[in-house]
């Protein structure tokens, strides 16, 4: 039984009883039991709003995978969705707050960073080289970088 058919019964059972409403019992069952009428319709407004909204819920689940897998189809599950393109990125530790950020390989030629955490600027001295990717310098690789 729901609770709107319960208060239902319950005004039934007050209408059947015949309660006196000239007196001060009648007068107290009679609005505990329109007050639980007025209760039932406001739950029951709810309850359908609460369906409305997890129809709209879903609808928008639904375009949000679509629109997944319609700008990231090219990657796998294990990248994480990360939007690459053709720079190179570097973490960088700072010394200061010990957060690391990544930074592109532009920033690092240009020689400076301002730290996203605590706003600390680091400075990087990067010697560019001429040689290829095959040479033994190791100018190519993370341990370039200057922290």
């Amino acid at each position: 039984m729901s609770v709107t058919e319960k208060v239902s019964y319950l005004k039934g059972l007050a209408e059947g009883l015949g309660i006196d409403d000239s007196t001060k019992e009648g007068k107290l069952l009679n609005a505990i039991v329109d007050t639980l009428g007025e209760i039932c319709e406001n739950m029951d407004s709810l309850e359908a709003y609460t369906t409305e909204l997890g129809e709209q819920v879903d609808a928008i689940d639904e375009d949000l995978d679509s629109l997944e897998s319609d700008y990231f189809e090219e990657y796998d599950d294990d990248d994480d969705y990360e939007f690459y393109d053709d720079d190179e990125f570097y973490d960088v530790t700072c010394p200061n707050c010990d957060e690391e950020f990544s930074v592109d390989e532009d920033t690092l030629i240009e020689g400076n960073v301002e730290c996203p955490n605590c706003g600390e600027k680091l400075e990087f001295d990067i010697e560019e080289c001429d040689c290829d990717d095959d040479c033994e310098c190791s100018c190519h690789s993370d341990e370039s970088e200057e922290n």
